[in-house]
């Protein structure tokens, strides 16, 4: 199956993974001390996650380690920025609005 950073990160339990190798690199077993499940379901995790390219497995001896790789986010961040770009639009809009309601609603003294 194909799988895309998107699924991968649609999980609050893979985010948490990608969070906890952005800043350092773990071995299998130590990633999987971090979370409260079974190490079968983190493995599914990992693998999900390695077949999207947001993590990667070094053989080192007999341990795997798992390290981050972040570049493939940029295709998360591009896609919401389009979107941020239109809500900062609509929220400008909707102060302009509120403003020039709260104006016009002002008793005017005479």
């Amino acid at each position: 199956m194909r799988r895309d950073v998107f699924q991968a990160i649609a999980d609050p339990t893979r985010r948490q993974i990608i969070n906890l190798l952005a800043g350092q690199q773990l071995n299998l077993n130590a990633v999987a001390d971090n979370f409260d499940v079974s190490r079968p379901a983190i493995s599914k995790h990992i693998k999900i996650l390695t077949e999207c390219g947001l993590i990667t497995i070094k053989q080192q001896g007999r341990e795997r380690f798992c390290r981050a790789d972040l570049k493939k986010l940029e295709q998360v961040a591009k896609w919401t920025d389009q979107y941020r770009a239109f809500w900062t639009s609509k929220m400008d809009a909707l102060e302009d609005f509120l403003t020039k309601e709260e104006t016009e609603q002002k008793p005017k003294h005479i």
